[in-house]
């Protein structure tokens, strides 16, 4: 089955502007205090209907910036604003305060917001210490060992059957862990908080 599911802006890697792309259907605890313990969200009776171009989330693992590990299923139950950036690009740089501000906002009512960084020669610490400069407060997840992040990048692309080459790329996935909604390019925060607003 074919459907839409990302809309396309500017963004790193990204040539084309305002197009929707075609998707295809198809070890877990953190110590970090960052991740919020899943609470009474799972008992709330006025959630949307999963839209039917919804994908379940593929599972992943990775580290914090202080190397802590941390899975999707460890955030079940929450609204996942799942971003895939990196500290070199200049149009993921512009979102950085407009989540920070989501953060601040709508945590307390379910939402995490999870960046996956996308390295180009940083080191981790060289990751940290962007993320204390610019006061983000949210989770950033990094690599393990390896190349754990060009893996999981690899599965999102299957799942959404586009490969994930620009950023910032966003996904909202929802309580359930399906993704319902994406974005290429760079959006500002009452963009990202329409898109959520349903799932919270």
């Amino acid at each position: 089955m074919i459907f839409s599911i990302l809309t396309m802006s500017i963004g790193c890697g990204q040539k084309k502007n305002n197009e929707e792309i075609s998707s295809k259907e198809e070890p877990k605890s953190a110590n970090k205090d960052q991740v919020s313990k899943t609470s009474n969200t799972e008992n709330r009776t006025n959630q949307p209907q999963r839209p039917p171009v919804s994908i379940p989330a593929p599972e992943f693992t990775l580290a914090t910036t202080d190397g802590d590990l941390v899975s999707l299923s460890d955030l079940k139950g929450k609204v996942v604003l799942l971003n895939f950036w990196g500290t070199w690009c200049g149009p993921c740089r512009m979102e950085l305060p407009d989540f920070v501000k989501l953060y601040d906002k709508y945590n307390k009512d379910g939402l995490e917001i999870v960046g996956i960084t996308i390295r180009r020669g940083e080191s981790i610490e060289d990751v940290a210490r962007f993320q204390e400069k610019w006061g983000l407060n949210y989770l950033l997840l990094n690599d393990i060992n390896g190349n754990e992040v060009s893996a999981v990048t690899m599965d999102y692309s299957r799942a959404i059957g586009q490969m994930i080459s620009g950023i910032p790329t966003t996904l909202i996935i929802n309580r359930e862990g399906f993704i319902v909604n994406g974005f290429i390019g760079p959006r500002r925060e009452q963009v990202f908080y329409n898109a959520i607003k349903p799932y919270l």
